[in-house]
């Protein structure tokens, strides 16, 4: 279990060196995708969703870019 200085130090580093994007999924797979399936997917890639995710907007953007 964390303790409350733990928790406070965790937030005041994240403030400061993590940015954090969200994003949603239907329930119901309305998006075209839901979560299990994106963690299905990141698990059978040996990857964390948090990786996963980072590495198919990356190739995405490489895509769209033409440079790669």
């Amino acid at each position: 279990m964390q303790t409350r200085a733990h928790i406070k130090a965790t937030t005041k580093y994240e403030s400061k060196n993590i940015d954090k994007i969200t994003f949603r999924l239907r329930k119901d797979g309305g998006s075209g995708l839901t979560r299990d399936e994106v963690q299905t997917a990141a698990a059978a890639a040996g990857l964390s969703v948090n990786e996963y995710v980072l590495q198919a907007v990356k190739e995405k953007i490489r895509k769209d870019s033409g440079t790669g």
